[in-house]
């Protein structure tokens, strides 16, 4: 068991990198113009704002990041309040430094311009560590939560600045650069963090209850509701609207594909909660990369209807498979609602982009793909120039994703290396999944424990001394023996117990 004072020297290392943060802001960080009063003499002085706020939709991001993540990992019955609180400190940890390294990729005359655009792309990277939080939910500890997103989204701004800059693909709602960077770090992560084979069956509280089911249920219902948000807000002119409409149809049959196939290949063919918790969002994510591309209506709905598919069977058969033989804990089955959805997105994104042609696109093809807009002479830092074919981006699409792989995969291993063989502390098998080592908790209340007490309590000796009166056990009046041992059953300060007695 660690100490009290390694657990304050943690939250000191905590608020050690938030005053670096501080540093590098003071040091780097600017407003846009944008965000600057105007000059008294300027002529648009007086007159309204013509920038488009992106406000609402970035309301939108924040609900799901800060809500829907959070209240999607509340599953596990006894990390509700690890898995809210945490959330809420990544989120809010990861903004700040995703400000920073995205900044520093893009610096103008040695600053970082700071605006409401910043922002919303430093919430969408905030998903990337949460992401691989949740294949690690309730085996690490927060200061090894911390080392891993300040590694993840070093090596997650880099990736993007590749894929998106210099490979030139089209990945709209992020799901090459952000679900699969983030699914496959933190599998490589818990991978290397694996238990030993002696201990590879599951905690005693790495399961649900009703109640926790029901919690995550919420965060599903946010997720779902503003997917189309996260996915439409980086799109530009109609490709909007498009990501929009796509995201949802594809959401939509991916939902109903769920509820079947979950169906058809559970036990006794009843609908399994964690299907529905999570494949059924798996349609938002395997359309995120092709989101703002001309798919038609049956095109969103053929993806989601694949990606709901391929969901559900993983949770079914892959994990555990990946769990007994691999020893590959995904706690939240990242695999299968970020992972394999990201993969179909990719493909799907070289598909599509085999097929486009300035005739279909317009003038949105530049905004769209613009590694296919001009001649290989211009002067640019995209890899083999301009004037790129449509095949030819087809196989980009399939380079993104496959470097993509390579380096969060690679950086994962390198993570959980550090996080394992250094000095931080690793939690044993009976501190997972539990709040009480990092949070102060109410009194039990769990019914097992409380019928594991009365059990020890309400033997023989105990009916016999009470029933003064010799009455039968099943005409004996139970309620005021309880009351008078009551200390001795639960803490006093337990009113969920002492109500339902009274």
């Amino acid at each position: 068991m660690h100490s009290p004072a390694a657990k304050v020297s943690g939250y000191v290392v905590l608020m050690i990198v938030q005053i670096i943060f501080l540093v590098l802001f003071w040091l780097f960080v600017r407003y846009e113009k944008t965000a600057l009063p105007r000059a008294i003499d300027a002529e648009d002085a007086g007159s309204a704002n013509e920038h488009v706020s992106k406000y609402p939709q970035f309301q939108d991001i924040q609900v799901m990041i800060f809500i829907g993540f959070g209240f999607l990992m509340t599953f596990l019955r006894k990390y509700g309040y690890s898995a809210t609180g945490f959330t809420l400190f990544m989120a809010a940890l990861v903004v700040q430094w995703s400000v920073l390294m995205k900044g520093f990729l893009h610096m103008e005359d040695g600053k970082i311009s700071l605006s409401l655009e910043n922002i919303i792309d430093a919430d969408i990277a905030a998903a990337v560590p949460l992401i691989s939080m949740g294949a690690l939910l309730g085996r690490t500890t927060p200061i090894q939560l911390l080392c891993m997103s300040i590694f993840e989204v070093a090596l997650f701004a880099a990736n993007e600045y590749v894929a998106l800059h210099v490979f030139s693909i089209c990945d709209c709602g992020g799901s090459i650069t952000v679900h699969a960077f983030g699914a496959y770090f933190g599998l490589a992560v818990a991978l290397m963090l694996r238990p030993a084979s002696d201990q590879n069956e599951a905690g005693k509280l790495e399961g649900a209850s009703y109640t926790s089911d029901i919690f995550a249920m919420i965060g599903t219902t946010f997720l779902w509701v503003y997917w189309p948000s996260f996915n439409s807000v980086l799109a530009n002119g109609t490709g909007g609207e498009r990501a929009i409409l796509n995201t949802f149809l594809s959401l939509a049959a991916a939902t109903v594909t769920t509820f079947v196939v979950s169906a058809l290949v559970s036990h006794e063919n009843k609908l399994d909660m964690v299907h529905v918790q999570n494949s059924t969002l798996a349609g938002g994510v395997a359309v995120g990369t092709v989101c703002n591309l001309l798919l038609g209506a049956h095109g969103a709905v053929l993806i989601g209807i694949i990606a709901g598919t391929v969901s559900v069977l993983g949770y079914r058969y892959l994990t555990p498979w990946m769990t007994a033989n691999l020893r590959l804990h995904d706690t939240c089955g990242v695999h299968n609602l970020h992972g394999m959805p990201a993969l179909i997105s990719a493909i799907a994104s070289a598909i599509y982009a085999s097929m486009a042609t300035v005739g279909e696109y317009q003038s949105e093809l530049q905004d769209i793909f613009p590694a296919m807009v001009g001649t290989n002479g211009t002067e640019t830092k995209i890899m083999g120039g301009l004037g790129r074919n449509a095949t030819s981006q087809a196989g980009y699409q399939l380079f993104g994703i496959a470097v993509t792989l390579l380096i969060a995969i690679g950086g994962g291993i390198l993570t959980g290396a550090v996080l394992k063989y250094t000095n931080f502390r690793n939690l044993k098998k009976d501190e997972h999944h539990q709040d009480e080592h990092y949070w102060e908790v109410p009194a039990a209340e769990n019914k097992e424990e409380y019928l594991n007490m009365l059990a020890k309590l309400l033997d023989d000796d105990a009916v016999a001394a009470a029933n003064s009166n010799s009455q039968s056990a099943a005409n004996f009046n139970w309620r005021p023996f309880l009351l008078r041992n009551w200390n001795a059953i639960v803490p006093a300060n337990n009113l969920y117990v002492r109500g339902a007695l009274h």
